[in-house]
């Protein structure tokens, strides 16, 4: 029983992730006005939160208890890389580019 509550926090976490992900996603692409820049920043920037966030639920409140992923590299693998890849392709591909929006003035 203590698995499968371990295993139900483990997919919660990874939704809360990809959801994280995808606003961070959004935020870069709003607010940098470069062509690059908010892949650059969603590249480096958002696994690096992901992490520290791992590292917190995971570790700290121990989240996920009982379930054996067998190495880190899974947990990094399933809770880092794959919501930071789902949150960028949600927001990227799903919602309306950032200079479809139109923004009244503010004078």
């Amino acid at each position: 029983m203590i698995a499968l509550l371990g295993f139900a926090l483990v997919v919660a976490l990874l939704a809360f992730h990809t959801l994280v992900a995808g606003v961070v996603t959004r935020f870069f692409r709003l607010r940098l006005s470069t062509s690059w820049g908010w892949v650059v920043y969603t590249v480096v920037l958002t696994p690096i939160l992901l992490l520290v966030s791992t590292l917190l639920f995971a570790g700290f409140f121990g989240l996920g208890t009982g379930v054996n992923l067998r190495s880190p590299a899974v947990v990094v693998a399933l809770l880092v890389v794959l919501p930071a890849v789902l949150g960028a392709a949600i927001d990227y591909l799903y919602v309306e580019p950032p200079d479809e929006y139109e923004l009244p003035d503010t004078r």
